[in-house]
């Protein structure tokens, strides 16, 4: 009677230091996707100021300008977020072990063009 004994590994798999052949996949679809939603976040996002237009920029209620707020600041940092996460997800190495960060920093791409579009979508009547 033997007893295997299997060590373990920094990553907790086995494969962790094994080349990962679908590493792109991730980075791919959320560089489409951003390049699909972030023009149309960006000109809706600078459209909906317009919703002020009926109540001038001092009459407007509480709800629409800080939504507005929220649209613009999301715009800026998101941006900024958004771009870091796209070269993290790009730069990772190419390894099994890094998979889940290169999918989660993919997915995390998407929030702010995601949140301006929601944003603009849901604006409180003025």
């Amino acid at each position: 009677m033997t007893t295997e004994h299997i060590a373990a590994t920094a990553g907790g798999t086995q494969y962790s230091a094994e080349r990962d052949r679908l590493a792109w996949v991730a980075p791919l679809v959320a560089t489409v996707l951003l390049a699909l939603l972030g023009p149309f976040a960006v000109a809706l996002g600078g459209l909906s100021v317009m919703a002020t237009d009926s109540c001038g920029p001092d009459d407007c209620s509480q709800a629409l300008t800080t939504s507005l707020t929220w649209i613009y600041g999301i715009l800026f940092y998101g941006g900024c977020f958004s771009f870091a996460a796209l070269v993290t997800a790009w730069a990772l190495p190419w390894k099994r072990r890094w998979r889940a960060l290169r999918v989660w920093s993919a997915v995390a791409v998407l929030v702010a063009p995601l949140a301006v579009l929601y944003l603009v979508f849901t604006l409180p009547a003025p």
